[in-house]
């Protein structure tokens, strides 16, 4: 037993060191966080099945967190048919230029916008099927082959399949066969089953034209949902994973000197977000989150891995063994409190973390510990303690994840994080 407080008291007081070490990015120190919960669930006795879905859950987690890059999202589709103007609307900000009435972009570009926030690269590419020459010089002599180039040097994520409100109804096979063939390459060239999502963009300008978001007439409902069954039927097997169909409106009038934006209808862009961040790889997720800038769509993220270090507390706290858990679910807790800290977008700083678990009355240090004595004596009921022990892992976890969206995605501060977790506990428990 004392060698067993040593290791506990050792790795509470490296999860300390951690989150006083949060000034900057520090993958390295996370790094051995997550080390230092390995070493505990090796070391711990757990049934083997569930040291398994430890590891497992921990090497997804790195993979989120430490391998995290830029999303490559490549976007095609017919001139006028939104491009650039989705492109602002995902970024939040001027990114590529709109043109109104001659195609506008060039060659197959990556942009690449970054911030302190992280990085995104979104494939802009010429309007498949226009004959007009673009704005921008070209290297390629045909769209198809500017959009083989680029997807031969870097592999896109996912692709989105443009198609204008309007126009849906429009011949359209000739794009689809293109990017049925585009779908060959990346599949020959990188080995990968690139998702497609199709967009029916600019569904603002269907009738009623003066409706303004959220859209709630039966009218303009109707007319939506039928541009998108249209796109749906026409994408209907481009790729063996079927298709889903997203309606947006993503327009924004700018400002020629400032850039500042001076008219805007934007809707369902974060539904578009949701959908993407559960098409991207897992390494790409994180940053498509932070720097979408949407609450719903970082909360939604943030809940999918609170949900999963729930289940993972729970059931190492299930287990009938005194103590050993202990260093295993704080150190998951305190990896949960990083990640969604990271997630918000907000500068991670040690001051920010410690006043946050200050409100709720916990401290990375061997007063958390304490504070699980209660749940660890339950354990000395036959059968039913360890339930109770895991049901109380859980219940804290889930609370704990919802006091973090309050305090670092809402911004509310520390008074509403407390009651945020206290309303959650109590309901889950």
């Amino acid at each position: 037993m004392v060698n067993a407080n040593i290791k506990i008291t050792n790795t509470y007081d490296f999860i300390l060191k951690v989150v006083l070490s949060m000034d900057k990015e520090n993958k390295l120190e996370f790094e051995e966080l997550l080390r230092k919960i390995l070493e505990a669930v090796m070391e711990s006795g757990f049934p083997e099945k569930l040291k398994n879905e430890v590891l497992k859950e921990l090497e997804e987690i790195r993979s989120f967190a430490l391998d995290s890059r830029a999303p490559r999202i490549a976007i095609v589709g017919r001139r006028g048919s939104g491009k650039s103007s989705l492109i602002n609307a995902i970024f939040d900000d001027y990114k590529a230029e709109t043109g109104d009435v001659k195609a506008q972009t060039g060659r197959g570009k990556w942009h690449l916008y970054e911030s302190e926030l992280g990085k995104l690269e979104i494939l802009d590419t010429r309007g498949l099927g226009e004959s007009d020459k673009p704005e921008e010089d070209i290297d390629a002599t045909t769209p198809l082959e500017e959009l083989k180039t680029s997807v031969i040097n870097k592999c896109p994520d996912v692709i989105l399949f443009l198609s204008k409100a309007k126009e849906v109804g429009a011949r359209i096979d000739e794009d689809i066969a293109q990017v049925k063939e585009i779908i060959s390459i990346i599949k020959q060239i990188h080995n990968y089953d690139v998702p497609i999502v199709g967009v029916v963009t600019q569904v603002d300008e269907l009738n009623p034209k003066k409706e303004e978001p959220p859209f709630t007439s039966a009218l303009k409902l109707r007319n939506i949902q039928e541009a998108v069954n249209e796109l749906s039927r026409k994408l209907d097997g481009v790729t063996q994973f079927g298709v889903n169909v997203i309606p947006t409106a993503a327009y924004k009038m700018y400002d020629e000197d400032t850039k500042e934006v001076i008219e805007e209808t934007i809707w369902n862009i974060d539904i578009l977000l949701n959908y993407l961040i559960e098409e991207l790889p897992n390494d790409a997720k994180l940053q498509l989150a932070k720097l979408s800038k949407v609450k719903s769509v970082q909360k939604k993220l943030a809940r999918k891995y609170g949900k999963r270090f729930a289940a993972l507390c729970g059931g190492v706290g299930s287990t009938p063994i005194p103590v050993a858990d202990l260093p295993v679910i704080t150190g998951l807790q305190s990896t949960m409190i990083i990640l969604i800290a990271a997630i918000s977008g907000r500068k991670i700083n040690k001051e920010s973390v410690i006043e946050f678990l200050s409100a709720l009355g916990l401290n990375i240090g061997f007063g958390f510990a304490l504070r699980q004595v209660a749940r660890q004596l339950a354990k000395l009921i036959p059968i039913a303690g360890s339930a109770v022990s895991g049901a109380v892992a859980s219940a804290g976890t889930l609370a704990l994840c919802e006091s973090c969206i309050t305090y670092f995605i809402d911004n509310l501060g520390v008074e509403q994080a407390k009651k945020s977790y206290d309303t959650e506990f109590n309901k889950e428990k």
